[in-house]
């Protein structure tokens, strides 16, 4: 049962995540001025980042080995 809910767990916080890296790449923008360059680059690097630390939070807390 632990993992059957982990993984929806993971699903949700993804689906989030790809949301909040786009708001977050959106207002590095705004504050540039302009459309970064490699947008896609910068977009891939918010996103690792976030999911690495969420997946390990999730896993510490849910009890998922």
């Amino acid at each position: 049962m632990v993992v059957s809910m982990s993984i929806v767990y993971f699903t949700l916080v993804a689906i989030i995540l790809y949301f909040a890296a786009d708001w977050i790449l959106e207002r590095v923008e705004i504050a540039a001025g302009k459309r970064l360059e490699h947008r896609s680059l910068i977009f891939f690097v918010i996103l690792l980042t976030l999911a690495l630390t969420s997946f390990s939070l999730i896993q510490v807390y849910s009890g998922a080995s």
